[in-house]
């Protein structure tokens, strides 16, 4: 070789491809192709996507990142195609819509869509969403100890037992974690069989308060409940410490309306003909399904505390529910963080708050104060490292009385 000699760079292999009906209509999407990827990516339409696929340079794709609009479900068969063909060559999918109905991408997430990002992207959401699907498959197994072991038997009738916060912050969730683990360590000779399901799909946060890992199995199930048997929705639960079964939220942020009435109904029945109590933590948005889970509930407990959002959002809830008819009266109101015995201000105040709002305040839990923050992130309930908190004992009685009761009908029931 002389020293003359050029030496040319061999191109760099395709590792991404967008398909759409025509790119230009995303132009946000090429910015953003071509910070996370350089210009290692390509454009097709959905016919040469297909086509694409089949060919030798297809080896070296990570994803495609299919983008559509309203217009595009008409071929959404197509579309289908096109997931199916990624998927056979074991490439992720990332959907990117705009004005596309929650029915519609139902399906494409459940034929095999990865992600799925709205459009006008997110500033740093592709490449996020990169990063998520690209190193999925290191992500460890859970620890043996999270594990479900317990077999589909469908052999029980669960109470359902729902949590809702009034606003954010008031409680719910740590009202309902702590609340399933006490009812889970009621009787050490014959513990009943708990469940928790967080049906705060987008944020909810059971899985950290128990230091539990986020499965794609949980979205699997919900994608699909028809299809759903006992052995498969064991499968999509965790155990904390071998007592407490738990479906978390979903791995990645979606839709509430990814799952409807029907759905939910599904979920809540396959829980209770396998668990004696079925706690559900609910979202503070109300969703299309959320009357399915007021209606199969046996207690519906809604957190508010003693201020001005906690009260207008109850409000706004009663005459939400009023007017549609709905049970508003099955609702059992928690004031989280009371006064204590000795503030005669602060029990006028809830009095009056009580009153204004027409409402009855069933249960006044107290402040647990920092303990209940620090056991969140660690992970661990109130019970297992702080015993003698005065909102864990408050917690403790209610289980049991909830516990109570529930023997007692089943006994009357015999």
């Amino acid at each position: 070789m002389t020293a003359n000699a050029v030496l040319k760079a061999e191109p760099q292999p395709i590792v991404a491809c967008t398909v759409s009906r025509d790119v230009q209509i995303f132009d946000l999407l090429i910015e953003d192709m071509e910070s996370a990827v350089g210009d290692r990516w390509g454009d097709l339409g959905f016919a040469d996507a297909i086509a694409f696929m089949d060919q030798p340079e297809a080896a070296t794709l990570e994803f495609v990142a299919i983008a559509i609009d309203q217009q595009d479900i008409a071929e959404i068969s197509l579309i289908i195609d096109v997931i199916s063909a990624a998927k056979a060559r074991k490439v992720k999918v990332i959907l990117i819509t705009e004005d596309v109905g929650p029915a519609d991408l139902h399906q494409l997430l459940r034929v095999g869509g990865d992600e799925f990002l709205p459009y006008p992207l997110p500033e740093g959401e592709l490449a996020e969403a990169i990063t998520r699907i690209t190193t999925a498959e290191e992500v460890a197994p859970p620890p043996p100890e999270t594990q479900n072991t317990l077999k589909a038997g469908n052999d029980r009738d669960g109470v359902v037992i729902a949590v809702q916060g009034m606003a954010g912050g008031t409680g719910a969730t740590t009202l309902a974690v702590n609340l399933a683990w006490e009812l889970a360590k009621l009787d050490p000779k014959d513990p009943p069989r708990v469940c928790i399901l967080d049906l705060d799909l987008q944020f909810g946060t059971v899985a950290t308060y128990l230091d539990l890992s986020r499965r794609e199995a949980v979205l699997e199930l919900l994608s699909d409940t028809e299809a759903m048997d006992g052995d498969a929705f064991m499968q999509a639960l965790q155990t904390h410490a071998g007592k407490l079964h738990v479906l978390t939220s979903p791995s990645d942020l979606v839709p509430l309306d990814i799952v409807n009435s029907g759905d939910i109904n599904r979920v809540i029945e396959m829980a209770r003909g396998n668990f004696d109590y079925v706690v559900i933590d609910m979202p503070t948005t109300v969703a299309e399904w959320s009357q399915a889970v007021l209606e199969a509930a046996h207690v519906y407990f809604a957190t508010l505390e003693l201020e001005m959002r906690s009260a207008q959002n109850t409000l706004r809830l009663k005459r939400a529910l009023q007017s549609e008819d709905l049970p508003f009266g099955k609702i059992r109101f928690v004031l989280n963080r009371a006064p204590s015995f000795t503030d005669l201000t602060g029990k006028t105040r809830v009095k009056r708050m009580a009153e204004s709002l027409g409402i009855s305040i069933d249960l006044q839990l107290p402040d647990g104060g920092k303990p209940v923050a620090q056991n969140a992130d660690h992970g661990v309930p109130l019970a297992e490292s702080a015993p003698k908190n005065a909102l864990r004992k408050e917690i403790a009685k209610l289980a049991k009385s909830v516990h109570e009761v529930n023997e007692a009908d089943a006994v009357a029931a015999k």
